[in-house]
């Protein structure tokens, strides 16, 4: 697409939906070595004049004094809105007549050996004062100084993190929200789509849903919390912003102490594209009025993910936030430059274009997933990489970023994509590594999370299922000694026993690895499960683990 024509669609999208961002083509002088790392180049755009809007802080009561429990109430699937991944589907999910090159078919055993650390129950079906209400759950949660939150369809608990045991919760999301007032759409609707997040620069946690039950009457709305201190169970700031359409799947992102949610967009059933905006942290850790900068792609362009920074180091100094998709064998990657005083110096360009292998969406991104003694597929979304996008910036100064989706292997429907990247002189990225993990033995593994230690260890956490083993939670694990594009010792977290029945075939839609920003060096990841056959009886798991010699 050439940036002629790029720009005819985001002005005509803007236009449509009511928005005030524009385009500029700025020449870029570029490099030659840049060049070499990444040619992909010369279609990049600068977008200009972001949509501005305000939140008025409201601060919430403590999270102790919110009302427990989630009662049974009537069961609905949320039904998945599909983006144009922009991968090659040209064959059907299912196995067979994959052209992936970086296929690894192979067990391997890591050079690092593991510790295991805490493996309990999550929220689900069977835990204490809640009750399953919707599919999927959407399955995330984070890590803190001394707490883990987790956050699934449609409440949140806080764990302590030294034993598992539950310190608070479950609490329905919209509980936070009530200080908006009891008509605000925020403080009514638990609509979900949820994510818990920690600041972990500033000991803050960051949580947030959307509300658009009603929305062509009462708006489509972002409902964002931000404590108050580093303890999940006190109070929050909370804030609400209207959107202008559908803000399916937002996914949240922390950059030198900016928050960063990325949307899919619909208007009605049709995608609009994806919207990606900027939020002012210091404004909204400090409970003040906090400004929101948005800017909207065209159709071309869904599923991006905003760099969540990992450890201790922050990014250089006037470094600009990441925001990466995938295309037809290429990475598209996106720099977002924000200014909360003066919003004409705003920015977002893009995209850089990083080639990578070829592959093909599993499930040509739908559902295809089989399961045991059942004819039931499951949800692939391999129309998307999955949730987190990670940044870390090591102790020797080098920067990495850390991203997966779901492929096609040809052996099986699905296999773990994931990537290190590397940024690139030019503003994009590099591939330092990559790989589709599919070990022989007819699993299928999707709706995977990433993440790095400080040592610079890997963990990819993951769902299997085939027609002979029944939806289970896995994960693998590398050390920087081994092989590079290289996973091993495949670890089994929590089998699982059930398959989901007829006619639900929604999965994840999401999973969460995390990382302890205390030792920098445990794993926590958590996802869903099934201990029997049905529906709406979805388990969660939460554990821990890391490799020897991070400490």
């Amino acid at each position: 697409m050439s940036s002629a024509r790029h720009s005819i669609q985001i002005k005509n999208l803007a236009l449509s939906l009511g928005l005030t961002c524009t385009l500029t083509f700025t020449p870029l002088l570029i490099h030659p070595s840049a060049l070499a790392e990444n040619p992909h180049t010369s279609d990049l755009t600068v977008m200009t004049n972001p949509d501005v809007s305000y939140g008025q802080g409201s601060a919430s009561i403590m999270v102790h004094g919110m009302r427990k429990g989630q009662a049974d109430g009537p069961k609905h699937d949320k039904p998945i809105r599909a983006v144009p991944g922009g991968g090659n589907r040209s064959r059907p999910g299912g196995g067979g007549g994959s052209s992936d090159p970086v296929v690894q078919s192979a067990a391997l055993t890591s050079s690092g050996s593991l510790a295991t650390g805490l493996n309990f129950e999550g929220l689900g079906n069977g835990f204490p004062n809640f009750s399953v209400n919707s599919a999927p759950p959407d399955t995330n949660g984070a890590v803190g100084a001394t707490q883990y939150v987790q956050w699934v369809n449609e409440s949140f608990a806080v764990f302590d993190k030294t034993t598992g045991a539950t310190v608070a919760g479950p609490i329905a999301g919209n509980q936070l929200f009530q200080s908006l007032g009891a008509s605000h759409p925020c403080a009514v609707n638990n609509d979900g789509d949820p994510i818990a997040q920690y600041d972990k620069a500033n000991g803050r946690w960051i949580l947030t849903q959307f509300s658009v039950t009603n929305g062509n009457i009462l708006g489509y709305w972002q409902c964002i919390a931000i404590s108050q201190t580093s303890d999940a169970t006190g109070a929050y700031n909370v804030y609400a912003y209207k959107q202008p359409a559908f803000n399916d799947y937002p996914k949240v992102g922390v950059w030198n102490g900016t928050y960063y949610i990325t949307y899919n967009m619909f208007s009605g059933n049709t995608f609009a594209g994806s919207r990606l905006c900027a939020y002012d942290g210091a404004a909204m850790r400090a409970g003040t009025t906090a400004q929101e900068q948005c800017f909207q792609l065209s159709n071309s362009f869904g599923g991006i993910l905003p760099a969540d920074v990992d450890g201790s180091s922050p990014p250089p100094a006037g470094s600009d936030e990441y925001l990466l998709n995938f295309g037809n064998n290429v990475l598209n990657t996106w720099r977002f430059h924000v200014d909360f005083v003066a919003s004409g110096n705003t920015t977002l360009t893009g995209p850089y274009l990083t080639s990578v292998a070829s592959f093909t969406e599993a499930c040509s991104g739908g559902t295809c997933i089989p399961q045991p003694g059942t004819t039931q597929l499951l949800d692939s979304l391999g129309d998307r990489l999955m949730y987190r996008l990670s940044y870390r910036h090591f102790s020797d100064g080098h920067e990495a970023l850390f991203v997966n989706h779901s492929a096609n292997p040809g052996s099986v429907s699905a296999g773990v994509r994931w990537y290190e990247l590397r940024p690139a002189v030019s503003g994009g990225v590099t591939v330092y590594q990559q790989s589709t993990y599919a070990p022989s033995g007819g699993l299928n593994r999707w709706m995977a999370s990433i993440a790095s230690d400080k040592n610079g260890n890997l963990a990819v956490g993951y769902s299997t299922s085939s027609s002979n083993d029944y939806p289970s939670i896995r994960f693998s694990y590398r050390t920087p000694g081994d092989a590079l594009s290289k996973l091993g010792s495949e670890q089994l977290l929590q089998a699982g026993t059930g398959s989901q029945l007829r006619t639900l075939n929604r999965w994840g839609d999401y999973s969460a690895m995390t990382v302890d920003p205390v030792d920098d060096c445990t794993f926590w990841y958590t996802n869903q499960y099934l201990l029997n056959s049905g529906t709406f009886n979805w388990h969660t798991r939460i554990a821990t683990f890391k490799v020897a010699g991070c400490n």
